[in-house]
């Protein structure tokens, strides 16, 4: 059984769910997900975690993602991509002084309506199926973050721009809201997701290039489970007491670890193995549990 994360590179054309059928095969295991959805146009970073890591994906889900987009500045689509039907085309007038203004009114906390064309449900229905039924609901803002934005190149139609933002939030959406601001409407053209959290490009696999290794044997590339939180300080619970306190996922105290209260920690059994993360309750040493991933049934 094979537990850990693998850094996928999910090429253009498939779906998120399309690679996790893939891997299934690959690693002939049928526990896995991934954290963080990219349309089939996209292409990038897709992190996937199998077995027992699959714990992990709600908590990296929240992880901040980069983004390299081309925006394509006087065109209208019901997508919001190049991809879905022209509604609109307009002549552009503005100039690169204004685009950077518009991209950098972003910055920061906004609201951010959610497309037609996407995979939220409202009253149970995905807003993807009601759109392609020709159907518009209305939809409510939610809050989402960019940071980091800059300006790779102005060609002008278009744009290619580099990006961080919070879960939840839409970079076509962004590409198209601000072409409303330019008052010439824009689309968003590729998509690269170049990072999610702490892993990038540089560690990102296509599928076939994991298929390989797999039959190879070399497995390697996976990633443990706690090295999915390098963010945090390592804990060992190295008496008996607390390590059985530990294996059965109990709250434990461990004194003088120079831990901050309120902190988390990547806990380990006096064995080394990983247990789980916890979290510093008090000044008095004591550790409740966030999230366990040790198997106890594995000896």
């Amino acid at each position: 059984m094979v537990n850990g994360a693998v850094i996928v590179y999910k090429e253009k054309g498939m779906t998120s769910f399309d690679v996790i059928y893939r891997l299934r095969k690959i690693f002939g295991v049928r526990k896995i997900g991934h954290t963080g959805t990219l349309d089939p146009d996209a292409e990038g970073v897709l992190i996937c975690c199998l077995g027992r890591a699959t714990k992990a994906v709600s908590l990296l889900e929240a992880d901040t993602k980069t983004y390299e987009a081309h925006m394509h500045l006087g065109l209208v689509t019901d997508t919001q991509d190049i991809s879905g039907e022209v509604l609109e085309r307009r002549e552009v007038h503005v100039g690169e002084t204004a685009v950077r203004e518009a991209l950098a009114a972003f910055e920061g906390t906004v609201d951010q309506i959610p497309p037609m064309y996407s995979a939220l449900k409202v009253n149970g229905q995905k807003l993807v199926d009601l759109a392609r039924r020709g159907k518009e609901v209305e939809r409510q803002p939610r809050k989402v973050t960019f940071s980091g934005m800059e300006i790779l190149s102005i060609d002008m139609p278009e744009v290619v721009f580099r990006v961080t933002c919070t879960r939840g939030a839409y970079i076509r959406t962004l590409c198209h809201d601000a072409g409303l601001k330019l008052g010439c409407g824009a689309a968003m053209g590729y998509l690269l997701r170049t990072r999610v959290g702490d892993f990038g490009l540089d560690r990102a696999l296509k599928l076939d290039e994991i298929r390989i290794r797999v039959e190879n044997g070399d497995l390697g590339f996976v990633i443990p489970t706690d090295e999915l939180f390098p963010q945090y300080v390592k804990v060992k619970a190295e008496r008996k007491g607390q390590n059985k306190a530990l294996l059965n996922g109990n709250l434990l105290r461990i004194a003088d670890t120079g831990v901050p209260v309120g902190k988390t920690v990547r806990m380990y059994t006096r064995d080394g193995d990983f247990a789980g993360l916890y979290r510093l309750a008090d000044d008095e040493g004591r550790f409740e549990l966030i999230k366990y991933f040790y198997d106890i049934n594995r000896n």
